[in-house]
């Protein structure tokens, strides 16, 4: 569920006459207004050059990080040897960077898992070759010594090496769909822990490991595909997809560890203590080829374990244990980085999230960041100067900074500009590109030293900028309040261009509200549609737009963040509540006209907001909602509210659904039929509980679309056009 909105990325870049001052829908969805980015970054091994692909994905170029210039073109759709496709989709190198894996039509499954079809590309000879002549690939990856590639297919490992003839053997062999899977995760697995492989080759190339995941006994969905799937075929009746999801309170998959000897093809079930219905979030081997480190949860996923395992003898020990009186975040597991001797591990221990120092053995060296702000990422390490890389949001919340930290803490910030920046490290940590935005300010992307000097600016997106000055674009602003309880809460207010404050407006509130998410941030991507296009037709229309981070969202330490633990649906929507009602306390608000919306996470709490004792919104839509907790998956529920049978009480105080005699409002609610994710079956069950109590509401179904609700070229238009006439007849 989470990063929903990273989705809203996708969009077709066409050209549009402008229609007037005023941004039109048209505009909005079709007319292109994306910044300029560089895509598919990625360092080299010498130090001074990174690699990335051109725009139209026909090119792997390299370019300088001393001055962003493009030296070399590394490879060419257009004149690669034996290479037929038009573009490439994404591209790995050899550890030696002599080979490039290209990924090529590219499948998606869900959320992080695809197919696609791989070749090698030699740069030598400028030819290509399939990795593979028997079918797409999953998470193909090549061994440290560059000599083979290994990758899934149907839910088993294959070895191609290189050196003999791409020769392909198959390692596993009880890969079955629905049962067994080998090296990549099960959907719950995959989604809540935002991985999609579960395998490692070890540091001499000599073993690959890899977690076993037995779902013959999770739960099965069944999904309707009206139109026949991937075949476009429509049917005289539905054809089910069929896939394992376990809900809340079922049985998980079974896991186990495994290593496979590559020489003597010897595989070996490792000794790994895993908790009773335990996880795996992640195995990697460290530079050490005999230790792998496992890293195990707990079920309620507050008590995580770094085990060191030998593949050989399959003998495991913990060298680690953290430990939460409520839930791990995901940085815990996910934002571990083995150096050659240590680890950098990410803990919430102090209330905020910062960066840790063991050594291998698991001892804690020291404290590599402290204080009252979250550190967001781990950037590396400077073997020679023994510094640490690193990004965080001290000063503001909103805002995201580049950091280096010495052995002795002292500390030199990065990034010149106040907004959000992220970066992509040379090799060595010598230079850094940085890209900036802030909630005026599209993507500006620098080279810079390691000290932080802008050495040249790559991208400045002056184009957008000329482009949208040429609308009457509203104003953006931050603004933050108390309730009634006390809390601080941060929002953004777009107003209309020609605002005038003796008049009266109708607001919409777009919210998500997720545990640690964040939409009221200094940044380009904040709304709908980048820089809140959406919400600027909006505004266009004469409504303010306004967006409220409430209780239980990210970026302020865990006693904001955590507070809502085993209280889902309860602090939220109360937060939202508090928001309109301080809205309709400002002179130009007309505090009768007040809508608020919101997709998945933010889906749910516009339910739960609507039916809130104290709600006062005139207007809803809910897209793509979970309706009660019960429906929703093992993993992401039970991080924050344990399993109905624990914590009964908390499920029927955050259920949409045993609240619906409560809601107030006009109400739409939207859903994708094969939504993989939060399953229609929450909104019909949803709908037969307001048909009981007698609330009016209208619905809009698209067939054949997932959670994202993109599919086809008109699908995400009708959507928002929908949204927006809904608002428009019910709040003015």
């Amino acid at each position: 569920m989470k990063h929903l909105f990273s989705l809203f990325a996708a969009v077709i870049a066409a050209t549009t006459a402008f229609a007037g001052n005023d941004i039109t829908l048209k505009d909005v969805m079709y007319g292109g207004y994306w910044p300029q980015t560089y895509a598919a970054i990625q360092p080299m091994a010498d130090g001074e050059h990174f690699a990335r692909m051109s725009d139209d994905r026909t090119m792997i170029l390299m370019g300088s990080f001393k001055n962003g210039e493009i030296v070399d073109t590394l490879f060419n759709a257009a004149t690669a040897r034996d290479f037929d496709k038009k573009h490439i989709d994404g591209y790995q190198f050899s550890p030696d960077e002599k080979l490039i894996l290209l990924q090529t039509r590219t499948r998606g499954i869900y959320r992080n898992s695809f197919t696609a079809e791989h070749y090698i590309f030699n740069r030598k000879n400028n030819k290509t070759e399939p990795l593979s002549a028997n079918g797409a690939q999953q998470v193909p990856k090549f061994s440290p010594d560059g000599t083979m590639i290994a990758f899934v297919r149907d839910n088993n490992i294959f070895l191609v090496k290189l050196l003999f003839g791409n020769s392909e053997s198959q390692i596993t062999k009880d890969g079955e769909f629905r049962k067994i899977i080998n090296g990549i995760p099960d959907w719950v697995n995959e989604e809540e822990f935002m991985n999609n492989c579960s395998y490692d080759f070890s540091a001499d190339s000599k073993v690959i490991a890899y977690i076993k995941y037995d779902e013959s006994d999770v739960m099965m969905y069944d999904m309707p595909m009206y139109s026949g799937g991937e075949s476009k075929e429509y049917f005289d009746f539905s054809k089910p997809y069929s896939f394992k999801y376990p809900v809340a309170g079922a049985d998980n998959a079974k896991l186990s560890v495994h290593s496979y000897e590559i020489k003597s093809r010897v595989t070996r079930k490792l000794d790994v203590n895993i908790p009773q219905e335990g996880y795996i979030p992640r195995i990697k081997f460290t530079k050490d080829p005999n230790i792998l480190a496992v890293l195990t949860l707990n079920r309620h996923q507050s008590v995580l374990e770094i085990q060191a395992v030998n593949p050989l003898s399959g003998v495991s020990k913990t060298i680690m244990r953290e430990e939460s009186d409520t839930y791990l975040n995901e940085q815990t597991y996910a934002g571990i980085e083995f150096l050659d001797k240590h680890f950098v591990f990410q803990s919430e221990r102090s209330g905020y999230n910062h960066l840790y120092l063991y050594t291998l053995g698991g001892q804690l060296v020291r404290p590599i960041t402290k204080g009252e702000f979250e550190v967001k990422k781990f950037y590396g390490w400077d073997s020679k100067k023994n510094e640490f890389y690193y990004s965080s949001n001290e000063g503001s919340p909103l805002r995201e900074g580049i950091y280096k930290v010495n052995a002795k803490g002292k500390k030199t910030k990065l990034s010149k500009h106040e907004g959000t920046n992220s970066a992509v490290f040379s090799k060595g940590m010598k230079y850094f590109i940085n890209t900036y935005s802030s909630i005026n300010t599209p993507h500006q992307v620098t080279t810079n030293d390691n000290n932080g000097k802008e050495l040249e600016t790559l991208i400045d997106n002056k184009k957008l900028t000329d482009r949208l000055a040429e609308f009457d674009m509203p104003t953006k602003e931050f603004f933050t309040f108390k309730t009634s309880d006390g809390v601080e809460l941060n929002g953004w207010m777009i107003k209309p261009h020609d605002f005038d404050a003796s008049k009266k407006y109708p607001v919409v509130m777009f919210q998500y509200s997720g545990p640690y998410s964040q939409q009221v941030t200094d940044s380009w991507y904040i709304g709908n549609y980048g820089n809140a296009m959406f919400e600027s037709y909006m505004a266009g229309e004469g409504f303010i737009m306004v967006c409220v981070d409430g209780r239980g969202t990210g970026g302020r330490g865990t006693e904001f963040g955590k507070c809502t633990y085993l209280k889902i649906g309860q602090y939220e929507p109360a937060d939202q509540v508090e928001a309109a009602k301080y809205l309709a306390s400002l002179p130009y608000v007309d505090g009768k006209n007040i809508g608020i919306w919101g997709w998945s996470f933010g889906g749910y709490n516009t339910l739960m907001s609507m039916s809130h004792d104290n709600a006062f919104f005139k207007a809803g839509v809910a897209v793509a909602a979970p309706t009660d907790w019960r429906f929703y998956d093992t993993v992401y529920t039970e991080r924050y509210m344990r399993t109905p049978k624990e914590n009964g009480e908390g499920y029927d105080a955050g259920s949409a659904i045993i609240n619906a005699s409560k809601l107030k409002g006009h109400l739409l609610l939207v859903h994708g039929t094969a939504d993989d994710n939060v399953h229609l079956r929450n909104m019909i069950h949803y709908i037969g509980a307001i048909t009981q109590a007698n609330k009016k509401f209208e619905t809009a179904l698209y067939p054949d679309c997932n959670h994202s609700i993109y599919h086809g070229s008109n699908t995400r238009f009708h959507l928002f056009e929908q949204i927006a006439e809904f608002f428009k007849a019910n709040l003015k």
